[in-house]
């Protein structure tokens, strides 16, 4: 049976169809069940969605999650106490954890150590006593420490045998455990660089956006401040702000001192990107249409400029991060930033200035990884939330 309609005859006024049925804007009839999923999601959702796709970004902010989940608790997962010296081991070299003892399974276990002392360049040398088997103990009773400076402790995640050692990383000069300061140390670097990026994102976005949305003489003022800090060269003006801190300061003080300094050092390059940024965002019709509105310069600069360059904002974070460990790091190693008590990646790091300690101790060179590794993990994590920041593209 033929159900084709017929042709209208040339000149006939053409037949339309106009369905009554109500229009649904959620319709998913022609789109397939992932195709819903993806339409109905929120930003939030396509966000992480497009971060997770980057593979290298999500390892990164695991690893640093865990890392910044770690200094809340580095008084447990340190073998030792941070001051804790062992004075018949000094320059003892990183032990190696074995399995297996005589061919039977043990389990985690490190070999006890004879000291002898090479007269002629009177050097430390370790000899490891196939005898004596030290066992590693877990979740132990161990040096003494006060949890966050508040609440007395002596439990740990590991723990050498009793009456014996454990220097998975080896001993500095006064037989401290190297990876117990390691552990303790990223409690200042890692932190020094969050609340040195905040102090220094509060200046560059709100000089940069004023500077960017006004222009005017407020513009020019700014822009002569800017190339004036960053023509000084950054080790004299390291140098000249250092020496303003009071020798007697505190440790806290000279820590946050530290930060200040770290924080007016890096805000002029951030100022200068929001300052370009919001000169060609001003222009929107959004934002003609905000102004006519009755908004005020720092609601149309806070909810519609800086949301445009959103982006832009969380990739310079997380580069800016790095800069500010490494600029603890090299101010400690000069000997111009922190001092002890105060253990950090750049103090420990002035333990191996000396070219004949690197060729002997080597393991004291120790603390530079973690720097590289969080510089690295900052850097992949800042390219995958800078392509989630935007997931329509």
């Amino acid at each position: 049976m033929n159900t084709t309609s017929p042709l209208p005859a040339p000149g006939a006024p053409l037949q339309h169809y106009v369905s009554i049925a109500p229009f649904d804007l959620q319709s998913v009839e022609a789109m397939t069940a992932e195709q819903s999923k993806v339409f109905q999601a929120s930003q939030l959702r396509l966000m992480w969605w497009k971060f997770r796709r980057h593979r290298l970004a999500l390892i990164s902010g695991i690893f640093l999650a865990a890392l910044y989940l770690g200094i809340l608790i580095c008084e447990f997962l340190a073998p030792y106490n941070l001051h804790t010296r062992n004075m018949d081991y000094i320059y003892s070299p990183p032990q190696r954890v074995h399995l297996f003892h005589n061919g039977q399974f043990v389990g985690p276990f490190v070999y006890g150590r004879r000291m002898t002392l090479d007269m002629d360049t009177l050097k430390r040398n370790y000899i490891d006593k196939k005898d004596d088997v030290q066992r590693i103990r877990f979740f132990c009773k161990g040096d003494t420490y006060r949890f966050l400076g508040l609440i007395e402790g002596n439990r740990h995640l590991v723990c050498p045998a009793e009456n014996g050692q454990l220097f998975l990383a080896g001993t500095d000069r006064l037989g401290r455990d190297v990876l117990s300061r390691i552990i303790y140390g990223a409690r200042i670097s890692l932190t020094i660089g969050l609340v040195g990026i905040a102090f220094s994102f509060l200046l560059g976005i709100v000089i940069g956006g004023l500077a960017g949305y006004h222009g005017g003489i407020f513009d020019l003022i700014v822009q002569r401040i800017i190339e004036v800090l960053q023509s000084i060269p950054s080790i004299p003006l390291w140098l000249a702000l250092a020496a303003i801190m009071p020798i007697t300061w505190s440790p806290i003080l000279i820590y946050f001192g530290i930060t200040v300094i770290l924080g007016l050092l890096h805000w002029t390059g951030l100022a200068r990107a929001v300052r370009s940024k919001l000169l060609a965002l001003r222009e929107e019709d959004y934002v003609l249409a905000a102004q006519l509105m009755g908004a005020s310069s720092g609601r149309i600069i806070r909810r519609h400029l800086i949301p445009g360059f959103m982006s832009h904002l969380i990739a310079t974070a997380t580069i800016s991060i790095p800069g500010m460990i490494l600029g603890e790091t090299a101010l400690s190693f000069l000997g111009l930033g922190l001092r002890a008590p105060i253990t950090s990646w750049g103090i420990l790091l002035t333990e191996a200035r000396s070219v004949s300690v690197i060729a002997f101790y080597p393991w004291l060179l120790l603390p530079i990884l973690p720097v590289i590794l969080v510089i690295l993990a900052f850097n992949f994590l800042g390219d995958g939330l800078r392509d989630a920041a935007d997931p329509y593209k």
